[in-house]
Formats: structure tokens, sequence, C-alpha cells
């Protein structure tokens, strides 16, 4: 089964890529391949229409809360809002957000689906910071042109599956809040390095098996890169491979469909 771990940036350059580690899983063991870095959203647009069959794990949100879509009017299925979202443009999806902002009160501004509040992971509306609100605007209309599958949330083409992955998660499993990454190039450690290198030593051992059911074979060179991209994909891929074993690819039963699931063994 070929794997694909991507690490998803709203804004690819040459310098900050989509990153995508392409894996192949035998059985149990996910064996790490070629590494690909993709400048602009073409190419990516390309990795989605191969044919299947193929699991991906992408770091990004692909839905919003409930409670944000249903108070701000918007279509209440998935495909209808993601739908109404991809007719905006960027500018427009960033108005709109801070709009809503304006009206809430302090602490109901931004709301968390419920896979946020299991995952300690940040709303989707959130626009500053890591803008994971835009990472959504561009990664959720492609999804839906590409006519994947993506489990509990749309029914596509059963060969091409795509779950929503989440990095920190899987590192805060394995080595605590501990920084291991970082952009800005003034503000990267050795500590963080000894981190990544640290996370990188205990996905290769049994460690990684005992949670998520598979044993990793990947170059130690990923853990290298002081933005930690290489190493999210592969964390991203970890959390696909461990989804396409998994029953109804990890995802509840119970979970709702217009906000979708974050894809990990922990959850």
């Amino acid at each position: 089964m070929k794997i694909y771990g991507i690490d998803f940036t709203s804004r690819p350059t040459g310098r900050k890529p989509i990153t995508c580690l392409e894996c192949e899983l035998k059985g149990d063991v996910l064996t790490a391949g070629e590494l690909h870095e993709w400048a602009d959203f073409v190419e990516f647009e390309v990795a989605l229409d191969q044919p299947g069959p193929w699991v991906a794990g992408i770091d990004s949100p692909f839905g919003q809360a409930r409670k944000f879509i249903e108070t701000i009017g918007w279509p209440d299925t998935w495909q209808g809002y993601v739908d109404h979202v991809a007719a905006m443009s960027r500018d427009e999806f960033r108005e709109a957000l801070d709009d809503y902002r304006a009206t809430r009160e302090p602490g109901d501004k931004e709301h968390r689906r419920a896979t946020d509040v299991s995952a300690g992971s940040m709303s989707p509306q959130k626009l500053y910071g890591t803008p994971v609100g835009l990472m959504f605007y561009e990664v959720a209309p492609r999804l839906r042109s590409a006519n994947v599958t993506i489990p509990a949330v749309r029914a596509g083409d059963p060969d091409r599956v795509v779950v929503e992955a989440y990095p920190g998660i899987l590192a805060r499993h394995f080595i605590g809040r501990r920084s291991y990454k970082q952009d800005t190039k003034q503000k990267q450690t050795e500590d963080q390095c000894i981190a990544r290198h640290d996370l990188y030593n205990l996905l290769i051992s049994s460690q990684l098996k005992n949670t998520y059911g598979i044993t990793l074979h990947a170059s130690q060179l990923l853990a290298d890169d002081p933005m930690g991209d290489q190493l999210d994909a592969l964390l991203c891929a970890i959390q696909a491979a461990w989804s396409s074993r998994a029953k109804n690819y990890g995802v509840p039963r119970s979970v709702d469909s217009l906000e979708g699931w974050i894809a990990d063994a922990t959850l």
C-alpha cells in the first residue's frame, strides 16, 4: 500500500514548500521513500489525482466547527460549506472570519471541533500565528475537487483516501511538549535538534509498534531539517499508515460529518 505523509502550508514557496514523504506499507512495516517538495499547489493537485490505491495523511484541518458553521449561517453540509468557501477569494474568506470574531464575546470568538478538543489542536478558524484557517481554505476545496474519500466526511474514490493528520499529537506522545522545530533560522536551537533526533530514535524503536501497530524504516536524515517539515511529513505518514489498518480508518462511528476527525491511535 502506498502511503503519503504531507506537511501542508497555506502559502508554499521554495523556502517553505509543501513537503510530501512517499512511503510503502507492507504488512505492519512502513518504509519511508522519496521526499517531494512542492513550491506551489499545482504539484499537490497532481498528486491527489494519482491513481490508487493509496492513503495520504495531510497536516491541515479539513473542516470547521459545527458551532461556527451554524452560527455564521453557511450551508450545513461539508460539501456545501466547502463549495461556499471555494467561491470566496482568500481576502473574502479572511474578512468573513475577522467579521465573525468581531461580533463574539471574549473566549467565544474561535471554536474548536470535537477532534480539536481531543487532540489539543487549535481552532480551524485561526488566521494568525499558525494560520490553520488559511490551510483549511486552501486544502478543503482541493480535496473536494479531487473526489478523494475522506472517512466519515465524504465518499469519493475508494482507492484514494485522505485522512486529516496532526503531527503535534504524535510528537507529544513520544517527547512531551519539547520544542523540536522552528521556521525562523535565528530561533533554531541545539535543543530542538536533540529533540528531533530523540523523537526519531523513539519512532524506530518498538515503542511505535506498541501504540501505532507498525514498525518504521526511515532515514535519520529526516530529523536533520531544523524547520521540522520533513519530520512532520514522516509523522503524517505514520498516522496515515495506522489509519489504513484501523477500523473505519480510525474514525469513531459517532463523529460529526460536518467537522471531521484527526487520524491518530491515541484518540
